[in-house]
């Protein structure tokens, strides 16, 4: 009578497996965001230490200007609203209401930085620029670079008009407004800290 022989465990698995398309999109595009949110908490902690450092200098009662800042907030939140329409229309398969929407984002997207602009161009004017203290360099470098953010922001959106436009609501194309999605909002977010922590608290100071 023969026995049989015993059986190895495995321990790995040779076979290949299948991974959903666009997954690795997905999780690489939430770790650039988790750094970009490291980023700011940096810029943010910048700003706590050195928003008192007006170097006998112009403080944010004098420099800024609340109601301006308020419709600048205003566009950056309409733009979310707008971009959300565009997601609405994206999930219908409505080719044409995407590419509306998606316009009209870029329209508040680029007021908002038609007003940021003019700010910096203010203030440099009255000659608060960036060197002028510590306070106005932690300022610049802050807001300026989520300016920076919403600039590269539109030029992404224009691309993905382009590549609806040419392509349609594909596979890819949705993941890439999914992923613009989460970024334009993510902006949203980080401008409402700057509006609270910078503006409205450096005016009730």
């Amino acid at each position: 009578m023969s026995m049989a022989e015993p059986t190895t465990p495995s321990f790995w698995d040779t076979d290949p497996h299948h991974h959903p398309e666009g997954a690795s999109t997905s999780l690489g595009f939430w770790v650039y965001l988790m750094s970009d949110c490291l980023m700011f908490a940096v810029l943010f902690a910048v700003y706590g230490v050195l928003g008192g450092s007006y170097a006998a200098g112009p403080g944010p009662q004098d420099l800024f200007d609340l109601e301006l800042v308020a419709i600048n907030t205003a566009l950056l939140l309409f733009s979310s609203i707008t971009y959300g329409f565009a997601m609405l229309g994206m999930v219908k398969g409505r080719k044409g209401e995407v590419l509306t929407w998606l316009g009209i984002t870029l329209i508040f997207g680029a007021a908002f930085l038609c007003v940021e602009m003019y700010e910096f161009y203010h203030l440099i004017h009255e000659g608060a620029g960036p060197q002028r203290s510590g306070f106005l360099s932690a300022f610049f470098v802050l807001v300026g670079t989520h300016g920076l953010h919403v600039a590269f922001g539109s030029l992404w959106l224009i691309t993905l008009m382009v590549q609806v436009s040419r392509y349609g609501l594909i596979e890819a194309n949705k993941r890439r407004l999914s992923c613009l999605s989460m970024f334009w909002h993510f902006l949203d977010v980080i401008w409402i800290g700057v509006f609270t922590f910078v503006y409205l608290l450096g005016m009730i100071q």
